[in-house]
């Protein structure tokens, strides 16, 4: 008669293998290939908001009077810092994308109004802060581009069968993704007239009528016969 312990090793291997069968371990893979993609978005994400008090100060130095677009880059960096972001939540990925996106805007704002200020261009300071903001925003694009392939690799693999039933013993769920920014806008086809006249550029003013020629009157012809 076989021991108990070899029973419960025989029913452990083929639980496993069941386990196996089902897709158990490419979940757990590919849950992991998500958080680590996840962290990488973050990083990229933290190392942006960084740079951003340093930049504030270097443009003060030479546009101080610039109040409303200083502060607005401020406090939309203030806002990402308090957000406590759960990936796995619609929600708070959704409030997360909003806040990071309120901070690039205001990021970019601030950048226009520094093409007033020629000195502050030349900076050397500003020009390497620059140069890092452009470099962190290029990471921040392909992390989350690499985050988007890997949620949705998940998703579409957990939703086949039958990984789906040992998914849904596991509790293991979809997870949300990052959106599209204006997809209403995006999706809305531009409205394009080809008979309507461009608009006249500030201050230009209307051509001139052409001169025409006076019209001369016709000379007199001599009577026949003289």
């Amino acid at each position: 008669m076989r021991s108990v312990p070899y029973m419960r090793l025989v029913l452990i291997v083929v639980l496993a293998a069941l386990l196996s069968g089902c897709g158990y371990n490419q979940i757990q893979t590919k849950d992991e290939a998500v958080k680590a993609g996840w962290s990488e978005v973050i990083n990229q994400y933290k190392r942006r908001a960084d740079l951003v008090p340093n930049l504030v100060n270097t443009v003060k130095g030479y546009a101080s009077h610039e109040e409303r677009v200083l502060t607005e880059v401020t406090e939309a960096r203030a806002k990402v810092s308090q957000i406590n972001v759960n990936a796995n939540d619609a929600a708070s990925l959704q409030q997360f994308q909003q806040a990071q996106g309120e901070l690039s805007s205001a990021l970019s704002r601030l950048l226009v109004v520094t093409e007033n200020y020629p000195n502050l261009k030349a900076d050397q300071s500003f020009r390497d802060l620059q140069a890092q903001l452009e470099g962190t925003e290029n990471r921040i694009t392909v992390a989350r581009g690499r985050y988007i392939q890997t949620v949705q690799d998940y998703n579409t693999y957990i939703r086949q069968f039958p990984v789906n039933l040992t998914a849904m013993m596991f509790h293991y769920a979809t997870k949300p993704n990052f959106t599209v920014e204006n997809e209403a806008q995006i999706q809305q086809a531009p409205n394009v007239d080809f008979n309507t006249a461009p608009p006249a550029a500030p201050g230009a003013t209307a051509p001139a009528p052409q001169a025409q020629p006076p019209v001369q009157a016709p000379a007199p012809q001599p009577a026949p016969g003289h």
